[in-house]
């Protein structure tokens, strides 16, 4: 997992990529800022690889101001479905798929005991099918990824501020 610098500027913003890279889709999260840590980013923004996520994470949930996270979801809805929504409460969520340490709604409700959340914008990829040891992605879903990335880049433009409606593409 790499390590963003000690002490980002106080208007940070982190792109936090969670999943397991070793059960095919459920690892879009981390393919995906994999793929962002390639582009040219402003910078009071760094990109994270959060691998399985657990409680080692909460430390960002203090140190940032904004976190859009990105993600595996089983929606019911196609493979590579790419959808984005603000996260305000762990209800807001989707459920963890089993192969993180901690579900997304367990590491928020940690994080707001220890304090104010940051806002948080979450990026979600449907998967229909978790394939244990495969380090690749389905077709579809490696397809949405260009999705992922210019939703990431609308949620860091100027004006994305009053950006509060779910998007689905």
């Amino acid at each position: 997992m790499s390590s963003p610098s000690a002490t980002p500027p106080p208007a940070s913003v982190l792109i936090l990529g969670i999943g397991n890279y070793l059960v095919g889709d459920e690892g879009v999260g981390v393919h995906a800022v994999h793929a962002l840590e390639k582009e040219t980013w402003p910078a009071h923004v760094q990109v994270l690889d959060g691998g399985t996520g657990g409680f080692q994470l909460l430390d960002f949930f203090r140190t940032y101001s904004r976190i859009i996270l990105i993600d595996a979801t089983r929606d019911g809805a196609p493979a590579g479905t790419v959808r984005c929504f603000p996260a305000r409460t762990p209800a807001d969520f989707p459920p963890a798929l089993g192969a993180h340490d901690i579900g997304l709604r367990d590491l928020l409700s940690a994080a707001a005991l220890l304090g104010p959340l940051p806002r948080i914008d979450v990026v979600t990829i449907s998967v229909t099918d978790l394939v244990p040891m495969k380090l690749e992605l389905s077709p579809a879903v490696a397809a949405a990824l260009p999705e992922v990335a210019r939703e990431v880049r609308a949620l860091i433009s100027p004006d994305s501020t009053d950006r509060e409606t779910t998007n689905e593409r």
